[in-house]
């Protein structure tokens, strides 16, 4: 298969590349400007130039591939600042409507992945959350629905959608995590007692890959869910730290841009296991999610 994917160079990217390539695939990457062509060339993909916010540019690139894999985000390094989620924020709205405008062009492209994430799930105490779940958007999470909106209009498309669980590894947003930790900050949000649904990205990146196999639909990407304390205490360990703090959950509910962190997400992926084959090689938290 022949596959273009956006955000190459990403936690998601880079290691999903890596898996094409292993498979037999034929890979390129998207490189928005002449000076990303090196880094895209680095992960192994062919650099293909395009813009992800012009349906034509994309278009463009598009041409010569069967599928694309839209990894990309802008995850800011800077949490809680509503403003500097804007940039994620663009690249999931505008980028996904670009993308949607972009694949009308090129009949040859028959698959479409989209990333998004598996926050977007109400609260469900200890309930398992399977993708007929109810949703609850908020600040940070709802460009996520509408990404998956903005590609479901590809109805002569296999287009397939997934919300992934909460990234935990040896990436930048971890390591500032467990940077933080060390100076005091919490690692847990919310309960101790409520559930979490993490993964290692080498594994997110393998589910991605596997649902260029699924047929048009969402599907939860996550390892087997564990309490907020289990995956806490792996995060502690690997900070080099006695316990996790955590922010109480009633805290947290006030603050819009930490509060679906703080939610009890118990998100099963059976669907995506059934339907692919696919399973995660790092199914629980521990030492080896810290390691490249």
């Amino acid at each position: 298969m022949r596959v273009l994917v956006i955000g190459a160079t990403g936690v998601l990217g880079a290691p999903a590349v890596a898996k094409l390539l292993a498979a037999g695939h034929e890979v390129s990457g998207l490189a928005r400007s002449a000076e990303r062509v090196q880094a895209v060339q680095a992960t192994g993909a062919k650099p293909v130039l395009g813009d992800l916010f012009s349906a034509d540019s994309l278009a463009a690139a598009l041409r010569g591939h069967d599928a694309v894999l839209n990894l990309a985000t802008r995850i800011p390094r800077k949490m809680t600042s509503k403003a500097a989620w804007a940039a994620n924020d663009q690249v999931r709205l505008a980028g996904s409507a670009a993308l949607a405008a972009a694949v009308r062009q090129v009949e040859e492209v028959r698959t479409v992945v989209q990333e998004g994430i598996s926050f977007v799930y109400a609260d469900g105490g200890s309930r398992v959350l399977t993708e007929d779940a109810p949703l609850r958007p908020g600040v940070v999470t709802a460009s996520s629905v509408t990404a998956h909106e903005n590609v479901a209009a590809l109805t002569d498309r296999t287009v397939v959608r997934l919300r992934i669980g909460q990234l935990v590894g040896p990436d930048t947003a971890t390591s500032a995590l467990l940077a933080a930790a060390r100076r005091g900050a919490p690692l847990i949000m919310g309960s101790r007692e409520d559930w979490t649904t993490a993964i290692h990205p080498s594994d997110a990146a393998a589910a991605a890959v596997a649902a260029l196999t699924a047929p048009s639909g969402v599907y939860n990407v996550g390892a087997p869910p564990v309490l907020k304390e289990e995956l806490g205490a792996a995060m502690a360990a690997a900070a080099g730290i006695r316990r996790a703090r955590a922010l109480p959950k009633w805290l947290v509910s006030r603050i819009p841009l930490a509060e679906p962190m703080g939610r009890s997400q118990r998100v099963d992926s059976t669907k995506l296991r059934e339907t692919t084959g696919w399973e995660c090689e790092r199914p629980a938290p521990g030492p080896d999610w810290f390691v490249a």
